[in-house]
């Protein structure tokens, strides 16, 4: 399986889902199921479980990205629900992420462990170059607009921020918010994958929107999402690999 599928909030399951697989990594097990997606097996990891009953700073990120490199894949699409800290960014958007600011605290974010290899690798273009083009063009293919470029702050959650964390982030450039997207997409980096995130804005970031944060408006909004999703996956898939990148050169001499 060249693909692979992270599948984050609302995308827990997917209908056509074959068999789970249990991969077993250094970092313990990670199950992943084959799907069928523009006429090839696919690898679908979902994030949370199939029950979404995995919190985000419990994630184990290490043992998904290891897991998936170990069936073969190479290229991984994710998605993720995202509140918005920029107004030209509404809920029902989707916004293909170009950077990310890390507010985590206490998650493992690295294979590089203590008395292995010292490395630094290169995240100047934390997400694949060539993927997110294809994000584009596929979403252009199917007649859907969205933003080709935006920053995303990861928080460690699971709790939603306050509205003077809101204000210091958009501050900072952020234009999205959401608690998942790093260290996966560290890791990914470190495994050499090309990796790349399609967000969906489910809601206004806190204070922005005037309205108390739920959980049950992300997963309402990404319910009515995932067709859509799915359609703009399956057309990159199709796509197949479209220019070049340097995600699998990933470390440099420390020298």
């Amino acid at each position: 399986m060249e693909w692979g599928f992270i599948g984050g909030t609302g995308f827990c399951t997917v209908d056509d889902a074959g068999e789970p697989q249990a991969v077993e990594t250094p970092y313990g097990q990670a199950v992943v199921y084959p799907v069928e997606m523009g006429g090839q097996q696919v690898a679908f990891l979902p994030r949370h479980g199939t029950k979404h009953g995995i919190p985000p700073h419990l994630i184990n990120y290490r043992a998904n990205i290891w897991a998936l490199r170990e069936l073969g894949v190479r290229r991984v699409l994710a998605t993720a629900s995202v509140g918005s800290l920029n107004a030209n960014m509404q809920p029902g958007e989707y916004v293909v992420l170009t950077q990310f600011l890390d507010f985590t605290k206490g998650r493992p974010s690295t294979f590089f462990q203590e008395g292995g290899e010292v490395v630094h690798p290169d995240m100047t273009e934390p997400y694949c170059t060539a993927l997110r083009q294809q994000l584009v063009h596929g979403a252009a293919e199917l007649g859907r607009w969205l933003h080709p470029a935006g920053t995303y702050v990861c928080t460690e959650g699971p709790r939603f921020e306050t509205a003077a964390e809101v204000t210091m982030f958009s501050q900072l450039g952020g234009d999205v918010v959401g608690m998942t997207g790093v260290p996966e997409a560290v890791l990914a980096r470190e495994a050499g994958l090309c990796y790349a995130t399609l967000a969906v804005v489910t809601n206004w970031a806190a204070a922005v929107g005037g309205a108390p944060l739920t959980h049950e408006e992300v997963s309402t909004e990404m319910a009515r999402q995932i067709a859509a999703v799915k359609q703009v996956f399956r057309e990159v898939v199709c796509q197949g690999q479209q220019g070049g990148c340097s995600c699998r050169r990933v470390t440099e001499d420390d020298g």
